[in-house]
């Protein structure tokens, strides 16, 4: 397989499910991504559409990334988590592929403020910024370079704390 690949994107689809938890348990050390995805699916914090999927070519999904409600004190914004890979197609662009399609949707769907907890080297790529240098906070201790945040339109980012879904336990 080429270390470059055009990557399909598409929402979740009920068929996709069992090859969304797969996608997740084999990208994690534990099952608590997986399960997280499965509770969401039942939380108010779901949007239909958010949940996308990467797929190879021939149909295989391989890659993940899901944007729910979550909010910046009372201002509506969205949380990106989990996003994953199977390990055979890491850095091969699935991953981004994915992110960057979540990402138009959420735009597409009106949606304005996205906050991350991740990995500091990668989501600047997707416009992610340090969420403290807008006085986004959380209530847990993170690395403050970690927590990121981005709006999706030419709207400023707006302070407070984030607030997730119930099932994130945070």
């Amino acid at each position: 397989m080429p270390a470059q690949q055009i990557w399909q994107t598409r929402p979740e689809t009920p068929s996709d499910i069992g090859d969304i938890r797969r996608i997740n348990l084999a990208a994690f050390d534990t099952a608590a991504e997986a399960d997280l995805v499965d509770a969401l699916r039942a939380d108010p914090a779901w949007i239909d559409g958010l949940s996308i999927i990467s797929a190879t070519a021939d149909g295989v999904a391989v890659g993940y990334a899901l944007l729910t409600r979550c909010h910046l004190d009372d201002t509506p914004a969205l949380c990106l988590a989990p996003c994953s890979v199977l390990p055979e197609y890491q850095r091969r662009g699935a991953g981004s592929a994915a992110i960057r399609a979540v990402l138009t949707a959420a735009k597409a769907a009106g949606e304005s403020f996205v906050v991350v907890l991740g990995h500091p080297g990668y989501y600047p790529r997707f416009g992610f910024r340090r969420a403290s240098q807008y006085g986004i906070r959380l209530t847990i201790d993170v690395p403050d370079d970690a927590l990121m945040a981005t709006s999706l339109t030419d709207r400023p980012l707006p302070g407070g704390t984030v607030r997730y879904a119930a099932p994130f336990g945070i």
